[in-house]
């Protein structure tokens, strides 16, 4: 039997509207782990007053994650649209993602994380305008400003500037006028938080305001057999879609390549923070969701063969499957 992705990858509009119905539903109806919530909680006062405005797991907090997502969602289609990173139209970036945070219901409640997912997007359309660009200090200057106001929210993701300043490399456009325009973007901020932080508090605690809290002894009992083997999958299944990535973008553009490959190291980058900041795993998901579904729509959308269609199929049964697994913990 041929299993063809055409229907998902150039959907009609009802079934485009279906699809997101059906990943807001998956959103609404995944259960809600209890040990996730209170890993990543970090004591820092922006984060502290973002989580004050809504009341712990309620309602308004998730569907305000979820409206959120969906920003998330439009800015994804139209990073993909305007930098041609999957060279042909698709929707499965957007199903991709949204499939994958319904599924992750540690995120639903971090409008911390979420917005500084959003920050990092915005960011990205000055990063992928600087391609072979030594002089774009203004897009430098932004995109690191934007980074640098998410790490006001969760700190840890200041260490996402040294990344981007080798994304500059692999675009061709690192330069003394670039690197010292991302510096200053990256300062701004944090003066400013600074500043305002000591006139409003006298005897401010500055080893208070960056909180980086490394973590390297988590265990893998902490999770339990479901989360285990569902992290497995979708691991084994990135990497099938890696191969067949490296094995076709051969015929991109350069500066296509170039983006593929900053994603790429994007996604190992993540990781090591991921492991070296471990009571944050779950403030980077949103993240790793972002990279994953570029990288295996990338795949599954220009190599239409039976094998990619049965792996795309794996994919969807393994989330639906963890998020009913969530109701029955193992």
């Amino acid at each position: 039997m041929r299993v063809s992705l055409k229907k998902f990858i150039t959907p009609s509009i009802p079934l485009a509207v279906v699809l997101v119905i059906g990943c807001c539903g998956i959103w609404m109806l995944s259960f809600e782990g209890g040990h996730s919530a209170a890993s990543n909680f970090q004591h820092n006062s922006v984060l502290e007053i973002l989580q004050s405005v809504f009341s712990p797991k309620s309602l308004l907090l998730k569907l305000a994650g979820l409206l959120f997502t969906l920003l998330n969602v439009f800015l994804i289609a139209q990073i993909n649209n305007r930098f041609t990173i999957i060279r042909t139209r698709t929707f499965l970036p957007i199903f991709i993602f949204l499939l994958l945070m319904g599924t992750w219901n540690q995120t639903h409640f971090m409008i911390g994380s979420q917005l500084s997912l959003t920050l990092f997007l915005i960011a990205l359309f000055y990063f992928f305008n600087m391609t072979r660009d030594g002089k774009a200090s203004e897009e430098a200057f932004m995109g690191t400003l934007l980074i640098s106001l998410s790490s006001l929210i969760i700190n840890q993701l200041i260490f996402l500037i040294p990344v981007c300043w080798i994304g500059f490399m692999i675009f061709q456009s690192f330069s003394l006028r670039t690197f010292l325009a991302s510096v200053f973007g990256t300062l701004v901020p944090w003066i400013f938080y600074v500043g305002i932080t000591y006139l409003v508090h006298d005897n401010i605690n500055f080893a208070s305001i960056f909180v980086l809290d490394f973590n390297l002894t988590l265990p893998i009992s902490y999770f339990n057999l479901s989360e285990v083997i569902y992290a497995a999958s979708i691991t084994i299944i990135m990497i099938i879609s890696l191969v067949g990535l490296f094995s076709i973008s051969g015929s991109d553009a350069i500066h296509t390549r170039n983006k593929l490959n900053f994603l790429v190291f994007l996604q190992i980058a993540l990781l090591v923070l991921s492991l070296i900041f471990r009571n944050q795993l779950f403030s980077f998901l949103p993240y790793f969701a972002l990279v994953y579904s570029f990288l295996i729509s990338y795949t599954l959308t220009l190599k239409l063969t039976n094998f990619y269609g049965v792996v795309f199929i794996i994919f969807c049964t393994l989330n639906l499957a963890f998020m009913v697994s969530k109701y029955f913990p193992i």
